[in-house]
């Protein structure tokens, strides 16, 4: 069996990266910065030794995957900021053996599942 992720990147297209990258950070507390540095603007996220990453990019969103990404805290907070960003919430929250999470359309129409694990025991 392996060790390495099921899911080791993630691309998110987006059709305005600054309202994008507001959108994320202001949602996850990060702090993505644009790179413009290769053939295409990115901005990268998840940039943390063994973590699963991947970047927002300018691009055509669609009715592509959902991507499920870890919340810095609790689950209605983090609901609570995407509304106040711009996401519409869908349906949620869900719980589910490894924790819970609630299903959102980011501004751009991108589906996101805000993931709070559950507790160690």
């Amino acid at each position: 069996m392996t060790t390495q992720p099921f899911v080791v990147w993630t691309e998110i297209p987006v059709k305005d990266m600054q309202k994008a990258m507001s959108f994320y950070n202001d949602v996850f507390g990060w702090s993505l910065t644009l790179d413009d540095s290769g053939p295409n603007p990115m901005a990268i996220f998840g940039n943390v030794e063994g973590a699963t990453g991947g970047h927002l990019y300018p691009g055509t969103p669609g009715a592509g995957p959902t991507v499920h990404l870890a919340i810095p805290d609790a689950l209605p907070a983090a609901t609570d900021r995407a509304k106040i960003a711009g996401a519409k919430v869908l349906y949620g929250p869900i719980e589910i053996p490894a924790g819970r999470f609630t299903y959102i359309e980011d501004p751009d129409g991108n589906s996101i599942g805000l993931f709070e694990p559950a507790k160690a025991a």
